[in-house]
């Protein structure tokens, strides 16, 4: 039973204490900022209109593990010529490291080198791509990239993981295809 004087004292307590019009309570939760939102999904579908045409296609990327020993080649290579790429028999005369690099990054700075060795005639190089050995088991992304984006190169001939001393399968020798310069006698393949 309440009395008048509960009331009072009620009354007393609750001086200054505002009313609350809201009938929702804060969950603590973030509120979606609908403008960020909106602009997001805009953004999610729309195209790209910026295309790197480099020829080294992300469509479909061959996985690879990290000890997976590598080894390609096109088209009219001689068997013999792939046994001294894969036995290191033929010198690299350039090399490129593309460690801590992101996809994008190694993407493109493969492209810049492997133009600037065509332009030079340089006949054999090598790229390192590390293996990536992951305690969670995921599969080392350059390596795989390196090796997709490297089988469509118009200049590559072909590629072979390196001998322990020159990287290992951390690392490709890559033979390039050369043009004829003025006064050689070596054919093209």
């Amino acid at each position: 039973m309440t009395t008048d004087d509960d009331f009072a004292i009620f009354a007393q307590q609750m001086q200054g204490v505002r009313r609350i019009h809201v009938d929702q309570a804060d969950t603590g939760k973030k509120r979606t900022n609908s403008k960020l939102l909106s602009g997001r999904r805009a953004n999610a579908v729309e195209t790209v209109t910026e295309l790197k045409v480099d020829g080294l296609s992300d469509q479909f990327v061959l996985d690879v593990g990290p000890e997976d020993f590598l080894l390609w080649q096109s088209n009219g290579v001689q068997d013999s010529q792939l046994r001294r790429l894969k036995a290191g028999q033929i010198p690299f005369d350039g090399s490129i490291d593309l460690h801590g690099m992101s996809v994008e990054e190694a993407r493109s700075e493969l492209w810049e080198f492997l133009a600037e060795a065509v332009r030079l005639e340089v006949r054999c190089v090598r790229v390192t791509h590390g293996k990536s050995n992951r305690p969670d088991g995921r599969k080392p992304i350059l390596k795989s990239h390196a090796n997709t984006w490297l089988r469509q190169h118009d200049r590559v001939l072909a590629f072979s993981s390196c001998l322990p001393k020159h990287g290992g399968t951390g690392a490709l020798y890559v033979l390039l295809r050369r043009t004829m310069l003025e006064g050689r006698d070596e054919p093209v393949f």
